[in-house]
């Protein structure tokens, strides 16, 4: 029997246009400590607040987000975000004093929540369902890749050139080659949402995948710690001084790594058993971090930890926008995403204040901790969760 087509133009041009937003993203995120400590004399607290912004934003746009794609033509919510998140490359280059960069890296946030959840909603519209689940799985390679060399290449730029506004022009044209890149999808006509007249939670929050969304969670919050106190951690307790750059690499090849080798379980619709492997050598991963406190044990730890995400995640994924019905494909995304920045959130919220009076150690014990309880709330609640209402 023929299989239908995975590898179509419109997915092909969703996955492009992803990578192009990632890319811009990446590619200044590394560097904006820097820029804004060395431009605008800016302290640790100050560059904390004005990067912090743009997070609380992205959080704050996403449920609506999801309600947006769901009730509008998709690809005009997908277009007017995203032009607004390749604008907002250009307010950088304008932004002359600090109070200003703060003004336009806060609003930035609110287009590039909105763009994640309808370019990946988009994504999910373009794919034949019977290669849905797998399809969704290789979406996730173009953040991925993104991620590995877009810092690098940030970094490599600067060095030669030393001009901040290079890396602003080079993110602002690669966030308009994706917007240039999804104005030529052509999509499928679909079902928008007319029959809820009055304000309801599950406008914004797909309440029937509830227990999958609180479960990803947990899991944020130890992303959430791990990306912002592991250069500190290895430089305190290892001595290893640079080695942030090749741990976020090799974490990224885990991603990649994982989500090629598990396209065969998704496609054979093996979610559970998808998000099961993924959760437990994720916990694997963080236990050996802590456990192994040297080079070993700190490599390692990354190239697990992205094995272990890159089958938890586009599993959830599946899971959760499975017991959404057609029209509520953004709602469902928007869920999880808006679980995994709150965990995220409360991650760096929670960890500093255990850095602040316990230390580093046991930051990353309690990360152990939190791994742990959400593996048990996986595996003792979620799947049963799933399993209840995708039979239903």
């Amino acid at each position: 029997m023929k299989q239908d087509k995975l590898w179509n133009a419109n997915y092909l041009k969703v996955m492009t246009a992803n990578f192009s937003m990632s890319f811009a993203f990446f590619l200044l995120t590394p560097l904006l400590p820097l820029y804004l400590s060395e431009n605008f004399g800016a302290s640790k607290d100050t560059i904390g607040l004005v990067l912090s912004g743009y997070t609380i934003t992205a959080l704050l746009f996403r449920p609506f987000s999801g309600y947006v794609v769901d009730s509008f033509p998709r690809k005009k919510v997908l277009l007017v975000s995203l032009f607004l998140y390749f604008l907002l490359f250009g307010g950088y280059l304008l932004a002359g004093t600090l109070v200003l960069f703060a003004i336009v890296r806060t609003l930035h946030g609110g287009p590039f929540g909105a763009s994640t959840v309808a370019n990946s909603t988009v994504a999910i519209d373009v794919l034949p369902s019977s290669r849905r689940n797998e399809g969704i799985g290789y979406y996730g390679l173009s953040n991925n890749l993104a991620t590995a060399i877009a810092p690098t290449i940030g970094v490599f730029v600067y060095k030669y050139v030393h001009d901040f506004d290079v890396l602003f022009w080079l993110a602002f044209i690669v966030a308009g080659l994706g917007l240039a890149v999804d104005a030529t999808i052509k999509m499928p006509k679909k079902q928008v949402l007319k029959d809820k007249d009055t304000i309801s939670l599950d406008r914004f929050f797909l309440l029937k995948g509830w227990m999958i969304g609180v479960n990803m969670i947990f899991f944020g919050i130890c992303y959430g710690v791990l990306s912002n106190y592991l250069a500190i951690y290895g430089k305190e307790t290892m001595g290893i001084t640079s080695g942030t750059g090749t741990y976020f690499m090799l974490l990224s090849i885990g991603l990649i790594l994982s989500r090629l080798q598990g396209a065969s379980a998704l496609r054979k619709g093996k979610l559970v058993q998808n998000a099961a492997e993924g959760v437990a050598i994720s916990t694997v991963g963080y236990t050996i971090f802590i456990l192994y406190p040297h080079e070993i044990g700190y490599y390692g730890s990354a190239l697990l930890i992205g094995l272990g995400n890159g089958h938890l995640w586009p599993a959830f994924q599946n899971m959760i926008i499975s017991l959404a019905n057609n029209n509520e494909r953004g709602t469902a995304n928007s869920t999880l995403l808006t679980c995994w920045d709150l965990g995220i959130g409360l991650g760096v919220l929670l960890g500093g204040v255990i850095v602040e009076f316990l230390g580093y150690s046991a930051v990353f014990w309690w990360v152990v901790a939190i791994h742990v309880i959400g593996l048990l709330m996986f595996f003792l609640y979620t799947r049963s969760f799933y399993w209840a209402r995708k039979n239903k």
